[in-house]
C-alpha cells in the first residue's frame, strides 16, 4: 500500500494536557527518544503485518518520519510516509490511533517521570516495583474494585497452524468463564487467545473484554501489536515488561513456543520457588495440542535435571483439552482472590510476591555478560532459574533484536558456558527447539544458531 503523510491528534489522556506537559512531551520526543519514537511508532502503525524482521521494516520504512507538534488543543503528531496498512481512505484506523497513542504515552512519560534522571534509583529492587506500578497507573490498566479475571498467556510468535488454532480455542474457552487475556501483543500465541476470547466475550455479553498487550521497545518492531490488542503498554526493558505481566495477571497459560517462551518459564519458575512466596498461590498451566506434547516433555525434563523433581509442583501440563485448561485457570484464579481477600491485599496489583533484584536489573546481552553467566546447579534454584533465563534472553537477542543481530554479525556467536552436565541439556533442548522448528530467523532465512554451548 502506498505510503501516507498526515496529522493525527492522539486518543485518551493524552487529548486532555496543559501547555507546560505538552512542551515536555515535544522536547522529549525531539531529542534521545526521536528515534526510539520512530521506531515503536512503526512498529505500531504496521500492525497486522505478516513479517516479523524488524531490520527488513525499518529499511522498507526508512522514510518515515513522526514529528510532536504543539497546537493550541494540545499535541498533534505529524506523520511523512506513514505505512499505508494503517489507514482506510487516507484516515487512520481508530484502534492504530489509540496504540500510537500509547507508544507517545508510555515512552516518554517513562523517560520524563520514572528514570534515573527523574531521582529514580533503578538498583533499588522496591524502585523498580514503583516503577512498574506507576507505568500500568498511567496507562489505566490498574482497575480496582474488580475480582481477579486476568489470564496472561505466553508462547510463540511463529508458530504452526495447528497450535495457533489451539490458542484460540483456549481464549474461546477462558473468554467464556468471564476471564480477560493479557500477552505480549504480537502474533501467534499472543494474538491466538485474544481472537479467541472476543467470541465468547461477545455471546456472554462482556463487552468490552479487555486484550492487554505488553511489550518494550527491543521487540515490538519484530512482534507488532495484533489487531485485536486494546490495551498496548510499552515497558522500558524486558525486565519490567515480566515484572509487569506476573503483577499485573492472576494466573498464567503458556503455549508452544520457542527460546523466549522458555525464557519466561524460567522467569516465572525462579521467582514461584523463591521462598518468600512459598505460600502464594499462582495457577500456571503449560497447555499445547497433542502435537506439542514432546515441546512440553522437553522442557519439563530439563526444568527438572536442571531445578530439582520439586518444581513439578509449581505447574500443571495439560495437552490436547482447551476446556481442562480454561477451568485449571478458572479454578486457581479463585484460590488467588480468596487468599488476597484473607489477606488484604489488592485484587488488581500483586504487591505481595518478592522479586529479588536479580530479576528486576537489566540484562545486557552482549558477548561479555553471555560468557559470563553463572550456570551450574552449585547455587539455590531460583537463582540458577534467573541466570538460564538471562542465557535464553540473550539468544532471544541474538536472533530478533537489532542490535543482537548486529552484535553477532560483528564478533560472531554467544558463548555460552557452564557445568557440563547441566550444558549438555542446555544444548539438548536447543537442538529439539532448532529440530521442531521453534528456532526461527527474521523472515524466511533458514535457522543459523547465534550461540554455541561450552561445557
Amino acid at each position: 500500500m502506498d505510503a501516507v503523510t498526515t496529522q493525527v491528534y492522539p486518543a485518551g489522556l493524552l487529548n486532555t494536557l496543559s501547555h507546560k506537559e505538552v512542551k515536555r512531551l515535544q522536547y522529549a520526543s525531539a531529542g534521545e527518544l526521536k528515534e526510539l519514537l520512530r521506531r515503536c511508532a512503526l512498529a505500531v502503525l504496521t500492525s497486522g503485518s505478516l513479517s516479523d524482521d524488524a531490520e527488513a521494516m525499518l529499511a522498507l520504512y526508512r522514510d518515515f518520519e513522526i514529528e510532536v507538534i504543539h497546537t493550541n488543543r494540545g499535541i498533534r503528531l505529524d506523520m511523512k510516509n506513514a505505512p499505508g496498512i494503517a489507514f482506510v481512505d487516507g484516515k487512520i484506523i481508530e484502534g492504530v490511533r489509540e496504540l500510537l497513542s500509547s507508544v507517545l504515552r508510555d515512552i516518554v512519560y517513562h523517560d520524563i517521570e520514572l528514570s534515573e534522571a527523574a531521582g529514580y534509583d533503578a538498583s533499588d529492587s522496591e524502585c523498580v516495583t514503583s516503577v512498574v506500578f506507576e507505568i500500568l497507573r498511567n496507562a489505566d490498566a490498574l482497575i480496582p474494585n474488580t475480582d481477579p479475571n486476568l489470564v496472561v498467556c505466553w508462547g510463540g510468535h511463529s508458530i504452526k497452524r495447528g497450535e495457533y488454532d489451539y490458542t484460540k480455542v483456549c481464549g474461546y474457552e477462558m473468554g467464556l468463564r468471564g476471564l480477560n487475556i493479557c500477552t505480549g501483543c504480537g502474533p501467534g500465541a499472543m494474538k491466538g487467545p485474544m481472537k479467541g476470547a472476543t467470541i465468547s466475550h461477545g455471546k456472554q455479553r462482556l463487552a468490552p473484554g479487555r486484550y492487554i498487550g505488553i511489550t518494550e521497545p527491543g521487540i515490538i518492531a519484530a512482534e507488532s501489536p495484533n489487531p485485536t490488542v486494546n490495551e498496548l503498554i510499552i515497558m522500558p526493558d524486558i525486565e519490567k515488561r515480566l515484572e509487569a505481566f506476573v503483577r499485573l495477571g492472576h494466573g498464567i497459560v503458556i503455549f508452544p513456543g520457542g527460546v523466549g517462551t522458555a525464557e519466561e518459564i524460567l522467569y516465572l519458575l525462579g521467582i514461584l520457588m523463591h521462598p518468600e512466596n512459598a505460600e502464594i498461590p499462582f495457577p500456571l498451566v503449560l497447555s499445547g495440542p497433542a502435537s506439542a506434547a514432546a515441546y512440553f516433555e522437553q522442557i519439563d525434563e530439563f526444568i527438572v535435571h536442571a531445578l530439582g523433581e520439586e518444581t513439578r509442583k509449581y505447574y500443571e501440563i495439560i495437552i490436547d483439552d482447551p476446556q481442562a485448561t480454561a477451568v485449571a485457570m478458572y479454578q486457581g484464579i479463585k484460590k488467588v482472590k480468596a487468599y488476597r481477600r484473607k489477606r488484604g491485599g489488592a485484587y488488581y496489583f500483586n504487591w505481595g510476591l518478592h522479586i529479588d533484584a536479580d530479576f528486576q536489573q537489566p540484562f545486557i546481552p552482549d558477548h561479555k555478560h553471555m560468557a559470563a553467566l553463572d550456570l551450574s546447579r552449585d547455587q539455590l534454584p531460583h537463582q540458577l532459574a534467573a541466570n538460564l533465563r538471562k542465557a535464553f534472553s540473550g539468544i532471544v537477542a541474538g536472533n530478533v533484536k537489532p542490535t543482537g543481530i548486529a552484535a553477532i554479525r560483528e564478533y560472531g556467536k554467544f558463548e555460552i558456558c557452564g557445568e557440563a552436565a547441566l550444558m549438555e541439556l542446555l544444548d539438548k533442548l536447543l537442538k529439539a527447539f532448532v529440530a521442531q522448528d521453534r528456532m526461527k530467523m527474521p523472515g524466511t532465512k533458514p535457522y543459523e544458531p547465534c550461540y554455541k554451548v561450552i561445557s
